[in-house]
């Protein structure tokens, strides 16, 4: 029998907390969504309004929050380069100020708290697969250091406020997720390929599209999420929760426009600058501890996604 817990979830809704929600509440559980709506969207979580368990915030983590919650998940901050990138300085003070804020909740309630950090800690890595002890090459200088230094501080907070202070914590590093409530203008390449190809646009790829990368189902990755912060105290992480199928950027555009039935073109453009060529997770010790691994495959995910993006380009766009 699970026992009933009232869970707070930063960034719920956005693409991966507003299904974290549904979760959650699914399994019985109250849950306080909290977010700025920067690039969580109400759309998102609109179905689960009227829940007797589900209520809604407007917050901004970097300020500090005061409620009573016995588990945090902080997904709070822009994930994509189009969002993290737009105000670099305000996605630094997010994962900062917001590991602080949120760990500070903690250790006031003695609750469990879980940092959504991310395979950007890794960089453009100079091993294959990542594995956790991997301690990443990263460009603290570029224009995507906001995100990966700003989520590796919040992972070394963590740990510090686990050894200062006992706060119970858990470090989960997503790699490529993917599927529906993705924002259509997020930037990134499941998104960017489904949303031009069913518009009839050319298909963009960066350079010769042979980078790799390995994409995990939201599914996937909420369940692993969830078995994380269900471990004993213990198990701190950090654990890898991403897809080791690894498949080049060409050949993602590829299967994009076979499922979206569209005659469309390849449009290659130059790298942006420190995009890492190869990504995947090396998810032995998820299996191991968590006994996790994805189970829902590309063909399958990618159909699910699709079909979402077909109805959202259908639907006026609403203001938040």
């Amino acid at each position: 029998m699970i026992s009933r817990k009232r869970v707070l979830v930063t960034g719920g809704a956005g693409f991966i907390g507003s299904h974290l929600c549904e979760r959650l509440l699914a399994q019985g559980h109250q849950v306080l969504c909290v977010d700025n709506y920067f690039t969580g969207t109400r759309d998102n979580i609109a179905h689960l309004l009227a829940h007797p368990q589900f209520e809604a915030m407007r917050h901004d983590v970097t300020f500090p929050l005061y409620v009573e919650v016995d588990e945090i998940y902080n997904l709070a901050c822009p994930a994509s380069p189009v969002h993290y990138q737009f105000d670099p300085v305000q996605t630094t003070k997010t994962s900062i100020s917001g590991a602080l804020n949120m760990l500070g909740l903690a250790k006031r309630l003695k609750a469990k708290v879980l940092q959504a950090s991310t395979s950007e800690v890794y960089g453009d890595p100079e091993v294959h697969p990542q594995t956790e002890d991997y301690r990443g090459s990263v460009n603290p200088l570029g224009p995507r250091a906001c995100y990966d230094e700003g989520k590796r501080c919040a992972e070394t907070l963590f740990f510090d406020y686990l050894r200062q202070h006992k706060v119970r914590i858990k470090v989960a590093r997503i790699f490529n997720t993917y599927g529906p409530r993705m924002h259509p203008n997020d930037g990134r390449v499941v998104s960017n390929f489904i949303v031009q190809a069913l518009q009839g646009k050319p298909v963009t790829i960066y350079g010769e599209g042979t980078q790799t990368r390995s994409f995990c189902f939201v599914d996937d990755l909420v369940e692993g999420l969830m078995r994380l912060m269900d471990t004993p105290d213990e198990v701190t992480g950090p654990v890898n929760l991403g897809n080791p199928h690894e498949i080049t950027v060409r050949e993602l555009a590829d299967r994009v426009i076979a499922l979206c039935g569209a005659g469309a073109t390849l449009e290659k453009r130059p790298l942006p600058q420190d995009d890492p060529t190869r990504r995947c997770p090396d998810i032995s010790l998820a299996k191991r501890v968590l006994g996790w691994q994805p189970q829902v495959p590309l063909e399958d995910g990618l159909a699910r996604t699709v079909a979402y993006f077909e109805r959202r380009l259908r639907q006026p766009v609403t203001a938040d």
